[in-house]
């Protein structure tokens, strides 16, 4: 079974763990050229006032290309508190967020360097609580084509139109709004909890 290539993402998208599922092991990209507006840095949650973006900080490289890997955090805003009260006030009444609250909360209250950091261990928690077992590793080098590899670092973009139509799964504010598809991965963990596997 084909390893799977994708791009580092913050809280990523259920699409991105669509495909990991799809694969056997998975390679995130690390020296990729960072681009603003991406998931690298964002995520889509669903809140009282509709969808809602969240965004890290980086901070300002000297250079106009930086790779992924170099990506700094920025202590900008006070961000980890305002994103855990908007993890906390959009999914507070959702059906497991008490019991993954813990586990997401320290990455909000500790200082993490560097975003490709970040994200790798929110990537591999999300897993984790999933019980999805996938051996997730970076990159050592960049590559256009690899055999054995399915290269999926175009595909989950914003924007991108997902491959297949996403099947509607309970959401707290589903009356309000309809189904919002592929949003940040911790909207279907904490709305379907142990299903989150059976879903993708």
């Amino acid at each position: 079974m084909d390893s799977i290539l994708l791009c580092s993402a913050y809280l990523p998208p259920v699409s991105f763990f669509t495909a990991i599922n799809s694969g056997g092991d998975v390679l995130i990209e690390q020296y990729d050229n960072y681009c603003k507006q991406t998931y690298r840095n964002r995520c889509v949650i669903a809140t009282a006032g509709g969808c809602q973006t969240l965004t890290i900080p980086v901070v300002k490289s000297d250079s106009p290309k930086q790779l992924m890997k170099d990506v700094r955090i920025s202590d900008h805003g006070d961000w980890r508190r305002q994103h855990w009260n908007a993890l906390e006030s959009a999914y507070m009444n959702s059906p497991f967020f008490m019991y993954y609250q813990d586990d997401f909360r320290p990455f909000y209250e500790k200082k993490i360097e560097f975003l490709i950091d970040f994200n790798m261990e929110l990537t591999r928690l999300i897993l984790k609580l999933a019980g999805i077992e996938k051996k997730v590793s970076l990159t050592e080098f960049y590559s256009v084509q690899q055999d054995g590899i399915t290269d999926l670092r175009d595909m989950i973009e914003p924007g991108v139109r997902e491959p297949v139509e996403p099947h509607p799964y309970w959401q707290v504010f589903k009356q309000k709004y309809g189904f919002l598809p592929n949003l940040s991965a911790v909207d279907l963990l904490f709305n379907m909890g142990p299903e989150f596997p059976l879903y993708l």
